[in-house]
């Protein structure tokens, strides 16, 4: 039985933080080092202040609060740590290739690749290595192939365990999941991190499969999630055209046992780092294997998610008089859900883009999200320049500041304290007519059309 005594990750984003932190919280005695070469995240991961972590989750703070200096480190000393591990976790960003064969589509491996190199050049002991980036099925392949040919004769073993965390309740997902995935092929590997889990999941709900398995679930359960997002997407442009609505036919089919309830909320779109990043690689692994139709089927997916975007900048164009040139439309959110500040693959990226090239002002406003990520997702499209960019757009720290004197409200995440404003007092603060654009359907739209909005919901 091998006895795992100290674990390293490689990698202190919104995976690697979160999942070491509660496996150090329920392994005491279990010494859990996270290491990224960032120095600026790792100073905050150790800032004194819990506030300042990097990555927002609620409940996150009270459970760095408890390890950390105990038995949970962040450190930029990355040989270190991969000298002193038992078990080595790889948690670094598995992005869409921007680049040669598969751009756009297949996920670019190089970050996984260095740190394979760094551990066969670094281990002086055998380790047990574990995928906790989502991947493309048989990378576990490749990455042995380069630990035992590059390594010192050190014995490796690979193990894939995806994570199913969703943002803004991840470690609510953490610390009860409703099953953790092991895939590997030595036992007593695939033991090791069952009895690292065993320490607060139960047994049964800890599933062990072979390694392409578990590679291939990740890609398949986020591309099912994604699947339903888009099915009641576009059943809402449906809704709007024959004046059905889409909260009370997702509400009618959810009720169905075979069908289920979760995931039917219409909006202007999903995005994060894991579904349009997984379906893609989908794709390119279905289309590598000639399996071109398969390919097509889930191409469909992002299209749709896609359209819906562009949909509601359409509409918010259409309803302001076919104009926005010069206007001030404020969003509120940015973050692509609620309770993160993540932003990757978020609708209001794409949404202003669309509204910046009519040239409207933008005054932006999220709880969590920082002007400087908002500009560095803009400055990313490569759409204009960064000049222009913070021409058009104005990022402020509160919600009065964003809607005072605007033409228009857009939605964009569904951020509880939105709900919670008071909207008559904003609409007399705003220009006239009033317009409120939800792309969450998070408000009542009656009562604010009772108050005199212009108001429009998606699938209304």
């Amino acid at each position: 039985m091998i006895n795992i005594q100290k674990i390293t990750c490689i990698g202190a984003g919104y995976v690697g933080g979160p999942t070491m932190s509660v496996i150090a919280q329920k392994n005491p005695n279990v010494e859990v080092t996270v290491v990224d070469l960032n120095q600026q995240r790792i100073a905050a991961w150790n800032d004194e202040n819990l506030e300042n972590l990097p990555v927002y989750e609620p409940g996150l703070d009270a459970v760095v609060g408890e390890a950390r200096g105990r038995n949970l480190f962040f450190s930029t000393d990355v040989d270190k740590a991969i000298d002193e591990a038992d078990m080595i976790f790889i948690s670094v960003n598995t992005p869409t290739k921007t680049y040669g064969k598969g751009k756009g589509q297949a996920a670019d491996l190089k970050y996984i690749e260095l740190c394979a190199r760094q551990i066969a050049t670094v281990a002086k002991s055998d380790k047990i290595v574990v995928e906790k980036s989502t991947l493309p099925v048989r990378t576990a392949e490749a990455l042995k192939s380069i630990l035992d040919h590059t390594g010192n004769g050190v014995n490796f073993h690979i193990l894939s365990n995806p994570e199913f965390l969703a943002e803004g309740t991840a470690v609510t997902d953490l610390h009860n999941p409703d099953r953790v995935l092991i895939g590997g092929e030595d036992a007593e590997a695939i033991e090791a991190l069952v009895q690292v889990y065993e320490a607060w999941v139960p047994r049964e709900r800890i599933l062990t499969t072979n390694l392409w398995s578990s590679e291939l679930s990740k890609l398949v359960a986020n591309a099912f999630l994604a699947q339903r997002v888009s099915s009641i997407n576009a059943i809402s442009e449906l809704c709007e055209v024959t004046g059905a609505n889409v909260d009370e036919v997702a509400h009618a089919i959810g009720k169905d046992s075979r069908i289920g309830s979760k995931f039917l909320k219409a909006s202007v779109g999903f995005g994060g780092s894991c579904f349009q990043k997984d379906i893609l690689n989908l794709v390119y692994i279905a289309r590598s294997y000639h399996l071109n139709e398969v390919a097509d089927y889930w191409e469909q997916v992002i299209l749709l998610n896609d359209h819906q975007k562009t949909r509601f900048a359409e509409r918010i164009i259409k309803n302001m008089y076919n104009t926005v040139n010069g206007k001030q439309i404020a969003f509120l959110g940015w973050a692509f859900k609620k309770d993160t500040n993540d932003t990757r693959e978020s609708a209001a990226i794409y949404v202003a883009d669309h509204l910046l090239d009519e040239e409207a002002n933008i005054i932006v406003y999220d709880p969590k999200v920082s002007a400087e990520q908002i500009y560095r997702d803009l400055d990313y499209l490569g759409t204009r320049s960064p000049e222009e960019n913070r021409r058009l757009v104005t990022v402020v720290s509160t919600a009065d500041q964003a809607v005072n004197g605007s033409h228009a409200v857009a939605i964009l995440t569904e951020w509880d304290e939105f709900k919670h404003y008071d909207w008559a007092k904003i609409k007399e603060n705003m220009k006239r007519p009033a317009f409120l654009f939800d792309g969450r359907k998070l408000l009542h739209g009656v009562e604010l059309q009772k108050i005199g909005f212009s108001y429009y919901a998606i699938g209304e």
